[in-house]
C-alpha cells in the first residue's frame, strides 16, 4: 500500500514539473499567457486518462507555472482550477471513450480564461474574441498535441504508468 502512494507522489511530482518546464517553453516564445496562448503544457492534460496522479500533478503544476510566469493571483487560483476540473473529468471520462480525452480541459479553459482575461487582465476585447482565441488555443494544446500525446503513449502505458 505505501509504495502505491509513493508511486503516486512521484507521478504526480513528475507531471507537475514537466507542465512547468513546458509552460516555460512557451513563456519564452510568448504563448503562455495573453488573450492567444498554445501552452505546450496543456498537451499533458491528457494525462489523467492513464493515471490519476496527473490530477494533482497537473493542478500544482498549472499553480507553480502561473506564478512564476507573473500571473495575478486570480489567474493563478482561477487558471489553475479550471485546469483541475479539466484534469478531474478527463479522468472520469477515460472509460467512455479516448476522444473525449481532451474535451474537459478544452471547455474548462474555454469557460474561465477569457473570464479572468476579460476581468482580472482588463482585456478590452469582447467575450466572444477572447472566448475563440481561448479556445483556438486549447484545440491546439489538448485536442492536437494532448491526443497526438496519448496515442503516442498508448502503446507503453501500463509500463509508464504502472498503479
Amino acid at each position: 500500500m505505501r509504495n502505491k502512494h509513493v508511486l503516486h507522489m512521484v507521478q504526480a511530482a513528475l507531471i507537475a514539473a514537466m507542465y512547468v518546464v513546458l509552460t516555460w517553453v512557451a513563456n519564452l516564445l510568448r504563448l503562455a499567457n495573453g488573450v492567444i496562448q498554445v501552452r505546450f503544457s496543456e498537451a499533458l492534460t491528457i494525462l489523467p486518462f492513464f493515471t490519476p496522479a496527473a490530477i494533482p500533478g497537473l493542478f500544482v503544476g498549472c499553480i507553480i507555472s502561473n506564478t512564476i510566469t507573473g500571473s495575478a493571483i486570480w489567474d493563478i487560483l482561477f487558471g489553475s482550477l479550471a485546469t483541475l476540473i479539466g484534469a478531474f473529468f478527463t479522468y472520469k471520462l477515460r472509460h467512455i471513450s479516448k476522444w473525449l480525452a481532451p474535451l474537459p480541459p478544452i471547455l474548462a479553459n474555454i469557460l474561465v480564461v477569457p473570464q479572468v482575461l476579460r476581468i482580472v487582465y482588463g482585456a478590452p476585447d469582447s467575450i466572444w474574441y477572447l472566448t475563440a482565441t481561448v479556445g483556438i488555443g486549447e484545440v491546439i494544446s489538448c485536442g492536437i498535441l494532448g491526443m497526438l500525446l496519448l496515442f503516442a503513449l498508448q502503446k507503453n502505458a501500463n509500463q509508464i504508468f504502472q498503479s
